[in-house]
């Protein structure tokens, strides 16, 4: 075998893939706040689960904010650091199939990256992410878990707190916003807002941002491909928001299948990597 792994080494989550020439395998997450201690620690439970050997590894391809502290191989293996917008493009690419697409990696902030045959453009990017969430999420909720806020939210009523269009106005404002369309997130809590609707509201106002700044970007690119990936990716409200921007803009926003592991699938398919 000759496998190539890719490590994307985030702030809190540690992620890992491998391929054993075309075929993926099976990646996994691993949650440290150490950066060196989620690399070990991931790279042993990969290889202990798929029952890979030092030697049967070519290359290590590492990625993400928490590279910067690997200032050596990995078990003395060949390690390359990837580019995170390249990794982000190649990901999103691969994952959905397509051979051009605006790729949003939605991590504790989000990155936009134009993608195609020939290489990846950064566009841009917004502080609003995982981190807006969980900051605002801690304050106002108590809790700073994304899957147990996913949890809560699904009971939530969105109508105690954003200000509709129908709210202010008797008809639809032209043929594109529907009379449903948000015209501000948290534009009128209710007092009886409940915690479920407090916590949908952050997850809608957290993806319609970013979803609006992926339509921007797609539009300059004349594009109706979006490809979504990070942790965000992987949360039940995010088909949600995102499927109303599909009717409302002709937009074709995809998650695929192992959205959340975009960046690292990216980071083990560059061949360009740098040393």
């Amino acid at each position: 075998m000759s496998i190539i792994i890719g490590i994307d080494i985030g702030g809190s989550t540690t992620k890992i893939v491998g391929f054993d020439g075309d075929k993926l395998l099976q990646p996994l997450m691993v949650r440290a706040t150490d950066p060196i201690a989620s690399v070990y620690g991931a790279f042993g439970k990969f290889t202990s689960c798929h029952g890979i050997a030092l030697a049967d590894i070519s290359e290590v391809h590492i990625t993400g904010v928490g590279s910067a502290f690997v200032e050596e191989s990995i078990y003395g293996l060949k390690t390359v650091r990837v580019e995170e917008f390249t990794a982000n493009a190649k990901g999103g690419l691969y994952l959905s199939g397509l051979n051009r697409a605006v790729i949003v990696s939605m991590g504790t902030g989000t990155a936009y990256v134009y993608a195609d045959e020939k290489g990846s453009e950064y566009l841009g990017g917004t502080g609003v992410g995982g981190g807006t969430l969980m900051g605002l999420s801690k304050k106002l909720l108590g809790m700073s878990e994304p899957e147990q806020i996913a949890v809560l939210a699904e009971e939530g009523d969105l109508s105690k707190i954003d200000l509709r269009i129908n709210d202010i106005s008797k008809s639809a404002i032209n043929s594109i916003l529907s009379d449903s369309a948000t015209a501000a997130n948290f534009g009128k809590v209710s007092d009886l807002a409940t915690r479920e609707d407090i916590a949908l509201g952050i997850f809608n106002m957290v993806y319609e941002t970013i979803g609006m700044l992926a339509v921007f970007a797609a539009r300059q690119k004349e594009l109706k491909e979006i490809v979504l990936i990070g942790n965000l990716a992987g949360l039940p409200h995010a088909h949600v928001t995102f499927e109303q921007l599909n009717r409302m803009f002709g937009m074709h926003f995809i998650i695929p299948e192992l959205s959340t592991y975009g960046t690292v699938i990216g980071a083990a398919l560059t061949c360009s990597a740098r040393t």
